[in-house]
């Protein structure tokens, strides 16, 4: 179910994005983020500027490729092989497949406002919110095969689910994204990371200590 309502919003997003019935909205939303009659400046001033330059870092793409390769490396020391194999390759794709998507829609950043930060390629999706929704919720599900509590579990979870929504408002708020482009990311993000959990599970690419168990 979270896996059909992700993918539809994506391909909802991309629907009225192609029709233009976003602008209006990403309009909006991004100056909702700016002073009044002053676009140049973003609400709360310098703290809230580099408030938004450090959260945005969490979805970095080195960040994102030195915490895999970290977990990775743990999970090979642990002689957990195949799970470290399948967290190396179904993140490696991803980025390939934003990649992708980013060369096929090739959208412009938006000129209403400042870009606070350096970017240098298309806007849709934003490869920021897409890469932290997948690497921090599949990250998120490998710790929780380790958790019985349910409490944990769903701290953990909600952990993961803020960092990524807050990685997404920061690139609105740094005026390098439109508000349809994050949550085109979210959304296939968060697909990616379901997806390729599914169908590892599924096929039997984890070894057996490490599928996950649902009964609960």
């Amino acid at each position: 179910m979270l896996l059909s309502l992700a993918a539809g919003a994506f391909v909802w997003t991309v629907d009225e994005m192609r029709e233009g019935e976003t602008m209006l909205r990403d309009r909006q939303w991004l100056l909702a983020l700016r002073v009044p009659s002053q676009s140049e400046h973003l609400l709360g001033g310098a703290p809230a500027l580099q408030l938004a330059r450090e959260v945005t870092a969490l979805g970095s793409p080195w960040l994102l490729c030195l915490l895999v390769g970290g977990v990775a490396a743990v999970l090979m020391a642990m002689r957990q092989r195949r799970l470290a194999l399948f967290i190396l390759v179904s993140t490696s794709a991803g980025a390939s497949f934003n990649a992708a998507l980013k060369l096929g829609f090739e959208r412009t950043r938006p000129d209403l406002v400042p870009h606070e930060v350096i970017v240098t390629n298309a806007s849709f999706p934003s490869g920021h919110a897409f890469g932290a929704a997948m690497v921090y919720l599949t990250l998120a599900a490998l710790l929780t095969l380790r958790l019985e509590l349910r409490a944990p579990r769903a701290v953990l979870l909600g952990l993961a689910i803020g960092v990524t929504l807050a990685v997404g408002v920061s690139r609105i708020a740094l005026g390098v994204h439109w508000p349809s482009d994050v949550l085109a990311g979210w959304a296939v993000g968060s697909a990616w990371a379901l997806a390729t959990w599914l169908v590892a599970n599924a096929t039997g690419w984890f070894d057996r200590k490490d599928r996950p168990d649902f009964s609960d």
